[in-house]
């Protein structure tokens, strides 16, 4: 569903692009017995209600009644409708914007595209609520929880050799952390490496764990400064896996201040969220040739993470 081709005659609202679903083959008498059937989770009756508003279109931009005939072989468009969607306190710089690019400085605990108990509040919808512009895409991602820098291509012919990009790891970031220093001391000083295997938990889907096998992440880390209990680390993605700063360095013995899943659990993915507490992690850096005009692209967060109090006082 969420491949299907969309249409140039379905525009976003409030920044939120339209869902597309494509109609198989069936049996279903009306395109409502069809939603209702396949999209359950929203009642027919709210189905019926929001395509009597006019909330259901179909390729060319037009609305869907609740009677309309199912017929095959077509798509149908509709926006996601949150009745409790979290405000995510704090607001998004943009950095950057040409007619290539736009680079946003996220701040914690918004997401990046919507999904789950987000839509409306969410760095892609809020830079296409502010910009005017349907056509943003992420070139990369960092989690809900992470603040600093994101991309995003603006034209569509321009997508494909941008991925392309982001697949040869062309994208260099950096990242910055506050992080919990280890009972012992490091064992040298400098730039070190942390690869292994990370896959997805099999009994909770919100974690990532390392297992044995073959290494598919690599980090590069050091210690730039320590205050008291806690050290200020420099950190090189080399691979993009999800969570991969966050696992590695609680593999270290250096997990990041603030945060709530490694190495210990302390709330789950369904919980309301708090906006308190931030994990301490920063996307600070990202350069890259850009593949379209050749220019080096390079681009700095404005953010800083903050030391607490007790280490900020002591040296």
């Amino acid at each position: 569903m969420a491949h299907a081709p969309r249409s140039p005659h379905v525009p976003a609202r409030d920044g939120l692009r339209a869902s597309c679903v494509a109609l198989p083959a069936g049996p279903w008498p009306t395109v409502l017995d069809f939603l209702a059937e396949r999209l359950p989770a929203l009642p027919r009756q709210i189905w019926a209600e929001r395509m009597a508003a006019g909330d259901v279109l179909c390729d060319a931009g037009r609305p869907v009644p609740p009677h309309a005939p199912y017929r095959p072989q077509q798509r149908l468009y509709y926006w996601r409708h949150l009745e409790a969607e979290p405000e995510v306190p704090g607001e998004e710089q943009v950095l950057f914007q040409d007619e290539l690019l736009v680079v946003a400085d996220k701040p914690h605990f918004l997401p990046v595209t919507p999904g789950g108990r987000y839509a409306r509040q969410t760095l892609l919808a809020r830079l296409q609520r502010r910009l005017g512009i349907d056509t943003l895409v992420p070139l990369h991602r960092i989690d809900r929880e992470t603040a600093g820098i994101v991309a995003f291509c603006v034209q569509p012919a321009h997508r494909d050799v941008y991925h392309a990009l982001v697949r040869a790891q062309g994208l260099r970031k950096r990242y910055e952390a506050l992080a919990h220093l280890p009972a012992a001391p490091q064992a040298a000083p400098g730039w070190q490496t942390r690869t292994s295997r990370i896959e997805e938990d099999p009994e909770r889907f919100f974690l990532m764990r390392e297992v044995a096998g073959t290494p598919n992440s690599e980090t590069r880390w050091r210690l730039a400064e320590a205050r008291g209990s806690l050290g200020r680390y420099e950190l090189e993605p080399v691979t993009g896996k999800r969570h991969q700063l966050r696992v590695h360095m609680a593999a270290l013995g250096t997990p990041i201040a603030g945060d709530r899943f490694y190495p210990e659990v302390l709330e789950t993915a369904e919980q309301a969220p708090g906006f308190d507490a931030p994990l301490q992690l920063l996307a600070r850096g990202l350069t890259f040739t850009d593949p379209v005009t050749g220019a080096e692209r390079v681009f700095e967060s404005r953010q800083r993470l903050a030391w607490p109090s007790a280490a900020a006082g002591t040296a």
